[in-house]
């Protein structure tokens, strides 16, 4: 079986530190200033060791340095070196070393987010079968693995015989949501996330309900964390109180404290007062954690506590899911592996549902 391997260095260096995608050199420049740290090879060496422990007969093709060839190297591999490219690297790279491993694998693994599928979709379109290793800020495009052992575990069991769908290739393009194309993925719907879908179901009655129950779940002078979307957005509004929908904001007393805050900043916040987080999944995909909202660290997770972060979501979001399970990637298994099995989603004034999650411990 031969592999190849992409990976987009600098995918989700933006995340932590509050900023909205890593795409352009002037936000990546802006990230390092704020302290992010490159994670995309790291992310990728996690799937390669999963690869590995399931298929040791695999042949890895890459590109040279931190676009695959470290990656390999840390999974205990000894790949095949393709192309290399420039310094620094660049979209073009990602698209030439695509390009030129095509030809010759069985399948294309990349590592970054929504802008690098893009690349990857001019490069070869549906050609080959290909996998996204989740590594960037948002990842709303339904051709990522939904964590990086999983972009392993699907790797290692794809064959000529697999099964492939088409999926779709999408991002944020001046403030809306854009489909660019597909690429062919394996069709393993539990490992392979879906795509991002618009909200729906966000009355003005449900999300006031949702609103009190957690105006009543607060104490005078506790924080609440709401991370990104249109619901925390709508509770927000209900309490007269206007935050971005792609940020993470923080509340006290119904009354805005911070907008846009960092990992490093909401740590302080959350170290220095009581906090509670809400979140809410992502409309189709039911992602709570490690999708757009990375500033929602580990870290500040465990200094918050599990216990006080609440799932919010219509009736209406929750259906829309299928039955499909919440998810989270964190990118600390332990932390992962922490979750209950099943999450009280607030669907409203003292109305909760019962939802199961997923993590690799269930």
């Amino acid at each position: 079986m031969k592999v190849g391997l992409v990976v987009n260095p600098v995918a989700g260096v933006g995340g932590r530190v509050g900023l909205k995608g890593s795409d352009s050199p002037e936000v990546q420049q802006q990230a390092f200033a704020l302290g992010a740290v490159a994670r995309a090879g790291e992310r990728a060496a996690t799937a390669l060791r999963e690869l590995l422990a399931r298929r040791p007969d695999a042949a890895i093709l890459t590109a040279a340095g931190a676009m695959g060839e470290e990656s390999a190297r840390a999974a205990g591999l000894t790949p095949m070196v393709v192309y290399v490219p420039g310094e620094p690297t660049s979209a073009a790279d990602t698209v030439a070393a695509a390009r030129t491993l095509a030809p010759h694998v069985d399948l294309l693994l990349f590592a970054g987010g929504d802008g690098t599928a893009r690349d990857i979709l001019e490069a070869v379109g549906d050609s080959l079968p290909v996998l996204g290793i989740p590594t960037g800020v948002k990842m709303h495009s339904a051709v990522f693995a939904v964590n990086p052992r999983a972009a392993g575990e699907v790797a290692a069991s794809s064959s000529s015989s697999s099964r492939l769908r088409d999926a779709e290739v999408v991002d944020r393009v001046d403030g809306t949501t854009q489909l660019f194309g597909h690429l062919r993925v394996p069709d393993i719907p539990t490992r392979v996330q879906q795509r991002k879908t618009g909200s729906s179901g966000i009355t003005p009655d449900a999300v006031s309900g949702i609103a009190a129950e957690l105006a009543d779940l607060l104490t005078p002078g506790e924080l609440l964390v709401l991370g990104p979307g249109t619901t925390t957005r709508a509770i927000a509004a209900a309490w007269g109180v206007d935050i971005p929908v792609l940020g993470v904001s923080v509340l006290a007393d119904q009354t805005l404290v911070a907008a846009d805050v960092s990992g490093d900043e909401l740590l302080k916040l959350v170290t220095a007062t009581p906090a509670r987080i809400a979140v809410t999944p992502i409309g189709g995909q039911g992602f709570l954690l490690g999708r757009g909202n990375q500033q929602l660290t580990p870290e500040v997770l465990r200094r918050v506590g599990l216990d006080r972060l609440h799932v919010v979501a219509t009736e209406a979001k929750i259906a829309a899911l299928g039955g499909r399970p919440l998810l989270v990637d964190t990118g600390d298994d332990r932390l992962d592996a922490a979750f209950p099995r099943y999450l009280r989603v607030i669907s409203g004034h003292r109305r909760t549902i019962l939802y199961p999650l997923h993590s690799e411990r269930h």
